[in-house]
């Protein structure tokens, strides 16, 4: 194993974050290779840096007129510069501080400053990297977002257990099935570390937990790490925000769970993809929390986090990271974002509304949903994949059918005017199958 990586790995020797690294996960550092020492002549010889592969013109990179025609608020520093392998620092503070704000619960100095990477996607493929292997268990919902079995089954080899988040007994059917949470999670504890990740607002069935629900999975992972398991907590958050109940937790279980308990490791990978309607800038954010996370223990996490990205996509997109700053520092940046919720919101409530004046439908069944983009219908008695191709093909619908029993409809693309005739239709072709 290379010096660094066992350097770094005898800091987090004791902790939770130490116990919890997979394989690849130990192996992994950041080298003291050209991307360091270019950050030590950044602070130390600005004026003649010739460490990185950048062309310069007095003190400013070379850039083509159709590039800053292009950009044109951008200057040519914030367009085509390499990033920081973690990101641009102004950047990494103000989305910290954005989380501080949208977080209450979340304290400064008990999780690290967010790193930057290419995607909510890349965030969630490092995680993999860093905490599972082929002995790893990682239990998630079931439906769940199809990327999951990708990332980490087929590249990490890790097993996936699907639980049922909502089930399909009358008792559950309008929530969280914690029940069946909790019994996941406990017998998985008996191997002494628990892998659990929340997707929340859920991809593919638009729920987010109540205020009580909320209580209930912060309880059940307290007392799990009191029972003496090791738990790590993956916050996949992409749709945080788009709450359309009253009754709905407004925080990330992140906030909750990243000073809960001193075996409790949590990660939250958000990013403005969905929350600031950017999906094609491709930036988003890793932040580690847990009780007891010393800051030597953050830099030396940071630094596997680092050598994750710098073994793979090197660092995250320049200029999208200064547009977040701007985004982020921009005045009108919330009165458009509610304006954006509000219009959500309307398209939620007229899918409700259908889905509440055409109940009992013999072959579908709505998942509960009260948030996000999406809501899904269990299929009963018809294959969801018989039913996509029949609305694409002779409606001119386009639905995703997740294995033969889910259909996810995204009424967040759908204009609120469409949406009682597209459901109606589905509603009307699921009948005839």
């Amino acid at each position: 194993m290379n010096p660094l990586a066992s350097e770094l790995n005898a800091v987090l020797a004791g902790s939770v974050s130490g116990r919890l690294l997979s394989s690849l996960g130990r192996r992994l550092f950041f080298p003291r290779g050209i991307i360091a020492q270019s950050n030590e002549a950044k602070l130390l010889a600005p004026v003649k840096n010739a460490t990185i592969g950048m062309a310069f013109h007095n003190g400013q990179p070379l850039i083509l007129s159709a590039i800053s025609d292009a950009m044109p608020t951008l200057s040519a520093k914030e367009t085509v510069t390499y990033a920081p392998t973690a990101g641009v620092e102004e950047v990494r503070k103000a989305w910290k501080d954005s989380l501080l704000k949208k977080n209450p619960s979340l304290k400064a100095d008990g999780i690290t400053l967010p790193a930057a990477v290419p995607g909510i996607t890349a965030g969630i493929s490092f995680m993999a990297d860093l905490f599972l292997d082929e002995t790893s268990t990682l239990i998630t919902s079931d439906p769940c977002w199809d990327n999951y079995s990708l990332i980490f089954s087929e590249r990490r080899g890790a097993k996936l257990r699907g639980v049922p988040f909502f089930g399909a007994t009358s008792s559950s059917a309008q929530g969280l099935d914690i029940a069946a949470i909790s019994a996941a999670i406990r017998e998985e504890a008996k191997t002494g570390s628990v892998r659990i990740i929340f997707n929340f607002p859920n991809n593919p069935s638009g729920y987010a937990p109540t205020r009580a629900e909320a209580d209930a999975l912060v309880d059940i992972i307290r007392e799990t790490a009191e029972g003496g398991a090791d738990i790590l907590v993956i916050c996949d958050d992409a749709y945080f925000g788009l709450f359309y109940e009253d009754d709905i937790s407004r925080e990330s279980l992140f906030g909750r769970l990243a000073t809960l308990h001193e075996k409790v490791l949590a990660i939250k990978i958000d990013g403005p993809t969905k929350e600031d309607y950017v999906w094609g800038l491709r930036v988003a954010f890793v932040t580690f929390g847990s009780l007891g996370l010393l800051a030597e223990h953050q830099d030396a996490l940071g630094k596997k986090l680092m050598g994750a990205i710098r073994s793979s996509v090197s660092c995250a997109n320049t200029p999208a990271q200064y547009l977040i700053l701007k985004v982020l520092s921009d005045p009108r940046t919330a009165a458009e974002k509610q304006a954006n919720y509000e219009l959500l919101r309307g398209r939620y409530r007229a899918v409700q509304a259908f889905v509440a004046q055409h109940p009992d439908h013999p072959k579908l069944s709505p998942m509960p949903f009260n948030s996000g983009y999406f809501m899904s219908f269990r299929c009963k008695g018809l294959d969801a994949e018989v039913l996509r191709q029949t609305l694409l093909k002779e409606h001119g619908i386009g639905t995703i059918a997740l294995g033969p029993g889910i259909l996810r409809v995204a009424f967040a693309a759908l204009d609120e005017e469409q949406i009682a005739e597209i459901y109606g239709t589905i509603y009307e072709t699921a009948g005839k199958l």
